[in-house]
């Protein structure tokens, strides 16, 4: 029987093995992590993260050829295959600092491998790592192996937070890269076998180590360009009238561009899309290519300008000040059906409201008050870091109350903002958030959520991104100086 150990129980590492675990039946899996919460967590009947599905999952196959534990050093050591998905965060100081990827954890990750090692182990990257970290993993374990013999395979993660369950099922591909090496291609091999269970095998690409490492930075690079594109245009659609999303799907009708990813936004989110670019900005500068570089950290830079366009547009819409103003936040997540905050343009959205004196009211259906106060508390980049490595954060945040019903958190406010698609959002009572509200009531749309018509005719003055702008707006700048 084939025992696969994963180093990490997070929202890849967890969901992963849960689906592993269902289509392998002979197949025992372990997820292992450091942190007691977290996998007492798993063990229980409310799982640390939310995914749609995960749950149903989970419960199948835990206690059976699932199981979750602290003892890192022992499963480890039994397995035949050991996954690696630990956090790989921006460095925050030193060579690289803001762009470059740490790899602190993953190097802890492969020397204790190394040092439990009784038995010869293929090591599967899943973490997303900068391209030949594979080979500075090789040389780790080389030196460290006391005659056995690890092979490492590249084998990134395409999942989607919110379809992850989805994604695992029917994945749009499974990409194994490894060293084009006799012992390399029957560790592809072993691991094509393991996903062959359920995905077709057409679906399953094998290429070398780099290739799939690239591979992965370059497919989301490549959908936050989307992103940032259709948000530039966005920008212009409201200085000339055009509304966003007709010129959207008019360019998403073309076959050679397609429609996903063409949704304009306050700006996109989650824990890799910035992360990868500016991972891909300092290996392109670290090569000699300053002109890629340059070209890629511009999707950052509109992703930014995107978040600050939008603050800027709720400051000048409501006289030029928001000083003491009740102003509600409706969704916090980066994205709906999801409860992960990590790069989420709320974050930005708020702390920009709150440095021109703005008193939130914060409703998200899957966020806690806990992980919004430490969001809104912490520097950039600290969150990517385990939990047991973040700064303390404050209990709370003058100025921020965080509730669990959309209507309080309307109730008596000057403006809302809508942060995150969640479909409860779509089918609010607008007459009766309107009637709680203070007058003029603003609706900044950061999502394209409402009815635009029908809000105006209740009486909104309503911002929505792309559209043509209320009459109300048209004065007023887009960008304060």
């Amino acid at each position: 029987m084939v025992k696969v150990c994963c180093i990490g129980a997070g929202y890849v590492g967890g969901p992963t093995m849960a689906v592993i675990a269902l289509k392998c039946p002979k197949v025992v899996v372990t997820v292992v992590d450091i942190s007691s919460q977290r996998i007492n967590g798993w063990n229980s009947d409310h799982l640390p993260i939310y995914e749609p599905g995960l749950d149903d999952v989970v419960k199948q196959c835990r206690g059976k050829n699932l199981f979750f534990s602290t003892d890192v050093e022992k499963h480890v050591s039994e397995a035949d295959i050991v996954f690696v998905s630990v956090n790989t965060p921006t460095k925050t100081h030193g060579l690289g600092a803001g762009k470059a990827a740490d790899l602190t954890y993953w190097e802890s990750a492969a020397r204790m491998i190394a040092d439990v090692s009784k038995s010869d182990k293929i090591v599967v990257e899943k973490s997303t790592v900068p391209v030949k970290t594979a080979e500075a993993i090789e040389r780790i374990l080389t030196h460290n192996n006391k005659g056995i013999n690890f092979t490492i395979l590249s084998n990134p993660e395409f999942l989607a937070e919110g379809t992850a369950i989805e994604d695992l099922f029917k994945p749009d591909r499974v990409l194994i890269g490894g060293r084009e090496t006799p012992d390399g291609q029957k560790a592809i091999q072993t691991l094509k076998e393991v996903y062959a269970n359920w995905v077709p095998e057409e679906k399953i690409l094998c290429t070398n180590l780099w290739s799939a490492e690239l591979s992965k930075l370059a497919a989301n690079a490549f959908l936050a360009q989307r992103i940032s594109s259709v948000n530039a245009m966005s920008a212009l659609c409201e200085a000339t009238g055009a509304d966003v999303a007709q010129v959207s799907h008019s360019i998403g009708t073309d076959s050679r561009i397609g429609p996903k990813f063409l949704n304009a936004s306050v700006g996109f989110g989650g824990s890799c899309f910035q992360k990868d670019i500016m991972n891909l900005v300092y290996i392109c500068e670290c090569n000699g290519l300053p002109e890629v570089a340059n070209y890629w950290k511009q999707v950052v830079k509109v992703n930014d300008y995107q978040k600050t366009r939008f603050v800027n547009r709720v400051v000048s819409s409501m006289f030029n000040t928001i000083s003491n103003k009740k102003i509600a936040i409706l969704g916090f997540a980066f994205k709906k059906d999801t409860g992960d905050t990590r790069e989420t343009p709320a974050i930005d959205v708020c702390k920009g409201l709150l440095g021109d004196k703005a008193k939130l009211s914060i409703y998200d259906p899957q966020v806690t008050e806990d992980q919004i106060t430490k969001d809104l508390s912490m520097r950039k980049f600290d969150k990517d870091h385990p939990a047991h490595l973040q700064p303390p954060s404050p209990t709370s945040i003058k100025q921020v109350s965080v509730v669990w019903d959309a209507y309080e958190a309307v109730k008596d406010s000057h403006g809302l903002c809508i942060l995150t698609e969640w479909d409860e959002f779509k089918k609010l009572d607008y007459q009766k958030v309107y009637d709680s509200m203070q007058k003029p009531a603003f609706i900044f749309d950061g999502r394209n959520v409402v009815d635009v018509k029908k809000v105006r005719e209740i009486g909104f003055i309503v911002y929505s991104i792309g559209k043509p702008l209320d009459p109300w707006l048209k004065d007023m700048p887009a960008v304060v100086a």
